[in-house]
């Protein structure tokens, strides 16, 4: 077997050391390695993670690299931060892993490896486990914790992986925020002490934060320069990343499900499975490592990331609870007429004792307010296809109000603590439903199945979710297993995401989360996309949306045209620098129609039809960061580069206005250098073209020098406004 090949699939290494077999197990990506020590009888350790390896430099590495307990165990070694803390049924508290054999098998496109591990007293297994993708730059990494011990094992922790980063310069970058400020971007050195990133909401995970994070181990991060690893957990509950800088000479980063108030209480023979950690490395920056997860999450982490997405309208900031048929159809009419595919009814459609008026009551009674819509669901789907575009609808089915027939029916589904009043939450009466119940989950599932049983042509699903777990308890699991009602939720939401997506695979479906709670790799294999915010603001999506882009693709990120002012800042934008801000991402608008005046109409049939252009370069391309908004020099642009290079995006928005400013000339990147690029901008309001409109340069020369963007556009007076931006399509001339 030739080198390459061992490489791409999966090598091992086998040199006799006395009685001890010494075996290194290599993984490996395009473009990535990952050695791990696993010798039979002794310990997994991590060996090295990074970019490939010569044949020479792999045969001498053990030489040069210090090694690392791969999955740290707690109790022999106490003093330092462990993956895995357990206490056995006699009361012992600690752990002695070590390798008992290694498995692996070729999947379809991922070769995986399973390092098994026993406690050498206990029966207590640990299956380390890594996938390697033969065609995206990514390793994942997870556990599977069993035991044969004849009373359970109580597990007080229990990390998905852990990963040693050599100290140095090294800088975290991470997401913070809140409802309506999702996705903003945090960058910050490391340094000697404990970080702690983590999430206690119960239901949703990223409004606060995120459980993605990058290390960039050269000094203060560079969007395309520089070595990162980048780390993303695949789960859709609380989490905690911890990131220890001791007294040695690494940090240690840890991930995985967050242990408080969650321990676990594992039978003989069960099987808990953490979440997966994906890692990448790149030589290429953040923007680098931004463009490995993208291709991974398309590829196999998205649900149908390689479909392209409709263009739509959603009803909610246009007419929010105020549906009716006469105002559905007027609003898919005006969709089509400016070139949409797909109009989406959102809340405010459905209740039958308690008819949905306001956000106080009828969740959980799924049928249509007749008075709203005396034709039903029959007639908008009638009406859709009339105006010759798609339809879809709004739920938020894990959730009920306590003004509901549901809850009427069913007091005992709801999340609820013994002995206690019920927490409740949006409109003072929203309370989650208890997704541990097999019952519960069995509705949820209803609720979609019946939909699309009864009126199959629905193309779309948007899932809401609008409350954290507010007060612990769970009416189905037993008095001494109520610890594990995080961890239950989730298992049971994910059961009912795996049937719906078996039954209807082609249903597209966003998760909305009171905006952008729901964006992580755990529930994105069952959705195709995610909303970024309930804010629409254009200039605080920049932000929101540049932080998102560090781990999430545009074919996911959900973006939508709103009016002016905007509902949630009352800025008024200009609708071009709106236009040009949501067309960075899944096109969309979100906005009365009916409103609008002809002119604004026009421009933005215009942009759709520019957008239907340029579609699959944003949502399928390679993202390229060139000038942050969190460097305050006054813009922002990026730009995203076709796979075959011949065609790119490229957009920059003003972020302050200021007279005679100066802002930098940003040089473009990610193009072929010995190809010509023909320039061509679209979305344009000035009264004369820019001037180098189809005009075209090497991609050598727009990487070394940029294009002189005009700080302003020229428009007539009455039309001047203090925002300005620019969207420009580069074609290879051929």
């Amino acid at each position: 077997m030739n080198f390459k090949k061992r490489m791409n699939l999966f090598m091992g290494m086998w040199l006799l050391t006395g009685a001890v077999f010494a075996q290194n197990v290599c993984l490996s990506t395009p473009n990535t390695l990952m050695v791990l020590a696993a010798p039979e009888g002794g310990k997994l350790e991590y060996v090295y993670y990074g970019n490939k390896l010569s044949e020479t430099d792999l045969q001498n590495l053990e030489t040069v690299q210090t090694k690392h307990e791969a999955y740290p165990e707690y109790g022999m070694n106490c003093p330092t931060e462990t993956a895995l803390a357990v206490k056995h049924a006699d009361g012992n508290m600690t752990l002695q892993l070590e390798v008992m054999k290694v498995t692996t098998t070729e999947e379809a496109d991922a070769v995986k490896a399973v390092i098994t591990l026993k406690d050498k007293v206990y029966p207590f297994f640990v299956n380390v486990c890594y996938k390697a993708w033969q065609d995206a730059d990514i390793i994942e990494t997870w556990t599977e914790i069993s035991h044969q011990e004849k009373k359970p094992v109580v597990l007080n922790q229990f990390a998905s992986a852990y990963l040693p980063i050599r100290r140095g310069d090294v800088w975290l970058s991470h997401l913070y925020g809140t409802w309506a400020n999702e996705g903003r971007l945090s960058q910050e050195p490391l340094t000697p002490g404990m970080k702690i990133i983590k999430n206690k909401d119960g239901v949703r995970n990223s409004h606060t934060a995120h459980a993605e994070v990058m290390f960039s181990l050269d000094g203060r991060p560079q969007e395309n320069a520089g070595n990162v690893i980048g780390a993303a957990l695949c789960y859709s509950g609380n989490y905690k990343l911890r990131i220890e800088t001791h007294d040695d000479e690494y940090h240690h980063f840890f991930a995985g499900i967050n242990e408080e108030n969650s321990t676990y209480s594992l039978k003989k023979d069960e099987v808990f499975r953490t979440p997966e950690l994906a890692l990448t490395y790149s030589r290429e920056g953040l923007s680098g490592s931004s463009r490995n997860f993208h291709r991974w999450a398309r590829l196999h982490k998205l649900a149908h990331g390689t479909t392209l997405r409709k263009i739509l309208l959603n009803s909610w900031e246009g007419v929010y609870f105020d549906i009716n048929q006469e105002g559905m159809d007027q609003m898919m009419a005006d969709i089509a007429s400016m070139g949409g595919e797909l109009f989406v009814m959102d809340d405010g459609w459905f209740g039958d004792k308690y008819p949905r008026k306001t956000d106080n009551s009828s969740l959980g009674d799924w049928v249509v307010d007749q008075n709203k819509l005396p034709n039903g669901i029959e007639g908008l789907l009638s009406d859709a296809k009339k105006h010759g575009i798609k339809f879809g609808i709004w739920i938020e089915p894990e959730m009920a109000n306590t003004t509901s027939e549901l809850y009427e029916r069913h007091p005992e589904w709801v999340i609820k603590a013994p002995e206690r009043d019920l927490v409740l939450g949006r409109g003072g009466t929203q309370v989650v439903l208890d997704l541990a119940n097999p019952a519960v989950q069995d509705f949820i599932f209803d609720i979609v199945d019946k939909l699309m049983t009864s009126y199959p042509e629905i193309d779309y699903i948007k899932w809401d979710a609008n409350m954290s777990i507010m007060n612990h308890g769970s009416q189905y699991l037993t008095s001494d297993n109520q610890s594990h009602l995080y961890i239950e939720f989730h298992r049971g939401f994910e059961k009912v995401c795996q049937r719906i997506r078996a039954k209807y695979p082609d249903l597209t479906i966003q998760a909305c989360a009171s905006g952008g709670g729901r964006a992580n790799y755990g529930l994105l294999p069952y959705f195709d996309e995610f909303w970024v915010s309930d804010n629409t603001d254009a200039l605080q999506r920049v932000y929101m949306q540049w932080g998102t882009s560090y781990f999430f693709p545009a074919v996911a990120m959900a973006s939508h045209i709103s009016a002016a002012p905007n509902h949630q800042t009352f800025r008024t934008i200009p609708l071009k620098y709106r236009i040009d801000v949501a067309m960075s991402g899944r096109l969309g608008m979100e906005i009365q129609p009916k409103n609008m005046t002809d002119g604004e109409k026009a421009l933005c049939k215009n942009a759709i039809a520019e957008y239907k252009t340029i579609r699959p370069i944003v949502q399928q391309g390679d993202i390229y960061r060139l000038l942050s908004p969190y460097d305050k020099q006054g813009a922002a642009s990026l730009m995203y580069v076709a796979p075959e290079k011949d065609k790119a995006v490229f957009y920059w928005w003003k972020t302050e206005h200021f007279c005679n400013q100066h802002l930098p000339r940003i040089k473009m990147a990610g193009l072929c250098p010995n190809k010509q690029y023909k320039v061509h901008e679209l979305n344009r309001i000035d009264n004369r073209p820019l001037n180098f409109e189809n005009k075209s340069f090497s991609g050598a020369y727009l990487m070394a020098n940029g294009l002189e963007i005009p700080y302003n556009h020229q428009v007539d007076y009455h039309k001047q406004n203090d925002y300005s931006s620019r969207v420009l399509y580069l074609e290879e001339v051929k």
